[in-house]
Parts: C-alpha cells; sequence; structure tokens
C-alpha cells in the first residue's frame, strides 16, 4: 500500500511510497506459480545455491572445498561459471590486489550476480539499470566517496553514538515481554538497527521500517535473477530515491551543514554531483550494509549463545569477555556470505591462473571456519584469541566502513543484556534467510528468563 506523508516543517513533500508486498513475499509468490523458474545447481561445489543456507548445511560443502584447495572453478551455475575462493589466506591476497581484482560495477560488481546485458534488457523491456556505489569502484572515485562518509565512523564519532546507542538499547530490552515468546529478529534486531540507520541519515523515525523494506528488495540476489520482477525491484528502488531526495532537498535549506550522512554527501566534492542512479547505488550500500550487517548479527548472538549454553554461561560469569564474543559472534554468523572481484589481468593464484574478465567468488563464511586458522571453527568460543582475524567485514581497502560502529551496537546490547542478568532461549520457529549474499535469519521465537 502506497502513502503520502504530510509535508516537513520546511514544506518539502515526501513522495508517495509502498510498503508491501515485501521481498520475501513477492519472490515466494513468484516461485510457487512458476515452480520451474528456480534456479537449478548442478555442480556439487556450486555454493551459489541458497537452500543450503536457509537449512544450514553449507558448512561440510565448503568443508570439503577447503580441504581439496584454497580455490576451485565453478564451470557452471545460474550465474554463470565463477572462481569460489574458499580459504582464508587466499581470499586475503586476492583482496590485496584491487587494482587485478576488480570491485567495479562497470566490471560486474560486489555480488554474484551477472551485469544484465543489453539484450536480456531488450528482452525484458528495461534498460540494463547499474547502480553505481562507492564499494563497487576502483580507485581513485572509491576513495573520494568513501572518504566522504568516513568521518561519521572514526573513533570519536563512534565514541559520541554510543550514549545514545545505549539509552536505546536499554529501553528496547526492559520493554520486552516475559514469560511469552516473541519474535527476537522483528522485535529486537530490526528495530536497533532501523533506528541507528535513522539516526546515521537523520531519517525520520516514524518512517524507519522502510530501511528494512528496502534493504531487502535491494539486496536479495535471488530475487535479481527474476526478470519478471525487474520493473517492481525497480520502482521501489526509484521510491527510496524519491524519499531520500526529499531528505536532500530539506538538508539544503539548513543554515548551518548537519552531520548526518546526506549533509555529508551535499558538501562533499566528490559526491554533491552525483548522478541519480549513483545516488541510489549508495543508499543501497549504506542501507544493507548498515541494516544486514548488525541486524542478523544480533539475531545470531542469541542462537549461537543458545546453541552452545557452556559459552553462555562464560559470558553470564565473565562480562569482560563480551568485546572478544561480539568478534566471535561475528566470525560464527558472517552476516554477508560473500563478496564478487572481476580479474582484470590473467593472474595466478595459488597454483591456479584466473584468466581477464573472469567472475571471482569470495566466500567469507567458508574462510571464517577456515581450519588452518581457527581451531574447531565450527564451535563457538567467546575467549578464542584470534576472533579478530575473521573476515565478516572483508579485508584491504573495501573493509566496511561501519565496522567500529557494528561493533559497538552489539557489545552494547550483550553488556545491556547482562546489565539486566537476561537470558534469551530459543523457544520456537527459526527461519533463515533464504539467499546466497545475506546470511541471517528471517524468524528467531525466543523466550526470556534471567541467570
Amino acid at each position: 500500500m502506497a502513502t503520502i506523508a504530510p509535508p516537513t516543517p520546511s514544506g518539502v513533500q515526501r513522495p508517495q511510497v509502498r510498503r508491501e508486498p515485501t521481498s520475501y513475499e513477492a519472490l515466494k509468490k513468484h516461485f510457487e506459480t512458476h515452480p520451474e523458474e528456480r534456479p537449478q545447481h548442478t555442480h556439487p561445489w556450486d555454493v551459489s545455491r541458497s537452500d543450503i543456507y536457509f537449512e544450514d548445511r553449507w558448512q561440510p560443502i565448503f568443508a570439503e572445498m577447503r580441504a581439496a584447495g584454497p580455490l576451485h572453478y565453478i564451470p557452471e551455475s545460474p550465474f554463470g561459471p565463477y572462481w569460489a575462493v574458499v580459504g582464508h589466506k587466499a581470499i586475503q591476497h586476492i583482496e590485496a590486489l584491487p587494482e587485478i581484482f576488480s570491485s567495479s560495477w562497470e566490471h560486474g560488481g560486489i555480488t554474484i550476480l551477472n551485469r544484465l546485458s543489453e539484450e536480456e534488457a531488450a528482452a525484458a523491456g528495461v534498460d540494463t539499470r547499474e547502480l553505481p556505489m562507492f564499494i563497487a569502484m576502483d580507485r581513485p572515485q572509491h576513495t573520494g566517496q568513501r572518504r566522504t562518509v568516513a568521518p561519521k565512523f572514526t573513533p570519536t564519532a563512534i565514541s559520541d553514538m554510543e550514549a545514545e546507542i545505549r539509552q536505546r538499547t536499554g529501553e528496547l530490552l526492559d520493554s520486552l515481554p516475559r514469560g511469552e515468546v516473541f519474535d527476537w529478529v522483528d522485535t529486537v534486531s530490526i528495530e536497533l538497527t532501523t533506528g541507528m540507520l535513522a539516526i546515521l541519515f537523520g531519517f525520520p523515525l516514524e518512517d524507519r521500517r522502510l530501511l528494512t523494506f528496502w534493504s531487502d528488495w535491494s539486496g536479495d540476489t535471488e530475487l535479481a535473477t527474476v526478470r519478471e520482477m525487474d520493473s517492481l525491484r525497480w520502482s521501489i528502488l526509484q521510491e527510496m530515491a524519491a524519499y531520500f531526495q526529499s531528505l536532500w532537498i530539506e538538508r539544503t535549506m539548513d543554515k548551518e551543514p548537519g552531520d548526518d550522512l546526506i549533509s555529508m554527501m551535499i558538501h562533499s566534492e566528490a559526491m554533491n554531483q552525483m548522478r541519480p542512479e549513483e545516488f541510489m547505488g549508495n543508499l543501497v550500500l549504506l542501507i544493507v550494509g548498515g541494516n544486514d550487517t548488525t541486524r542478523n548479527t544480533m539475531s545470531g548472538i542469541i542462537h549461537a549463545l543458545d546453541k552452545f549454553p557452556d559459552q553462555r554461561k562464560l559470558f553470564e560469569e565473565n562480562p569482560e569477555l563480551i568485546p572478544n564474543a561480539v568478534q566471535e559472534c561475528l566470525r560464527m554468523q558472517t552476516p554477508l556470505a560473500h563478496m564478487r572481484r572481476t580479474c582484470t589481468e590473467d593472474t595466478e593464484v595459488f597454483g591456479q591462473t584466473i584468466k581477464a574478465g573472469d567472475k571471482v567468488v569470495l566466500w567469507y563464511i567458508s574462510a571464517n571456519r577456515d581450519e588452518e586458522v581457527f581451531d574447531n571453527p565450527d564451535k563457538l568460543d567467546i575467549t578464542r584469541e584470534n576472533a579478530r582475524r575473521h573476515l565478516a567485514f572483508g579485508y584491504g581497502i573495501h573493509r566496511c566502513v561501519g565496522a567500529r560502529l557494528a561493533e559497538l551496537q552489539l557489545r552494547v546490547l550483550l553488556e545491556e543484556m547482562h546489565k539486566r542478568r537476561m537470558r534469551v532461549h530459543v523457544a520456537g520457529d527459526v527461519e533463515r534467510v533464504r539467499a546466497n549474499f545475506v546470511h541471517g535469519f528471517r524468524k528467531l521465537e525466543v523466550e526470556i528468563t534471567s541467570f
């Protein structure tokens, strides 16, 4: 259902935006009607299949691949042929060579998806619809645009946000029901992350759930393969851009520049002349990056502590372990399963020749379970000495710009739970996201007791 927000105090009219259907509902309905269109995966090591993440059975497949070598060529998949890089050392090596292994949208971008060819676009009656964003750029464009938003995520800026994050987290935890089952994802994870994003963007708090709605529509790789849904998906993203454009116009009227991300873009030479597609692309990046990673780790922490009660006991008895527990939970969850690069010149990596133009998929989710780096990697161990070596935020020049903020939000959540002696039990349905990019939970039914 589309809604038009009333004019703001500055007189800027918010555009009409829809709030349904969710991307999950739309995709589920499509495949129920067209089951023959579900992607077919014939190669046993084609880890682009979303069912292995939905059913949580990806671990042995990656373990088998790592045992056979750090990277493997997958000759066929619904996304075309690609190199699956599964070893921790190999991923770091490739990430350290951004000129050879490009992130640029002009080569294919940062997900396993194929660029729509001119012929495919014409057949579908759409344009190629590129969404440039600074994570999908190479130097020097990447450097200038990243520098624009980076001041929002410095140690000082993060420290300045801590009191507000702590207050909001505490108030939410105090409002949770006791003695009844509820969905942690919707009630806690989404609520805390959308609230944080609203603060970062200076986004109207009453509309914060739109951020989750847009994040899901833009970040679902399986959805993006369904040509019939291109028009709906694109129109929703255009509504997102129009809404943010109204915020942009509003900020240009401010007498003093604000310190929210939109104001920072307006006053940046690297970003204030962005084309509409580039503006939309960077919004997608900041919304998905700020929403999915923290949201899914907030849920992953609860699931992991319930699955490993010995570690929950350690957490309850030793709150000083919380900072390291955050790193270990990021390793275990790995909220974005992969990133993609495109090889720009023939090169040899760990005995394999990767050709110019080859798609190279870095499976962070596998690197974070690499036995050569992490002992007993499938076990949660909040005392793990090298937990910080996880690659959940990537590595190199494209490492997540908001990593410190995500770590702060997760640390504060655990500290405020501990302060309230809150123990959270998984007590009902657990439903994971069906996707090969975003790795997380759609539903996690829990009940709260005390320790």
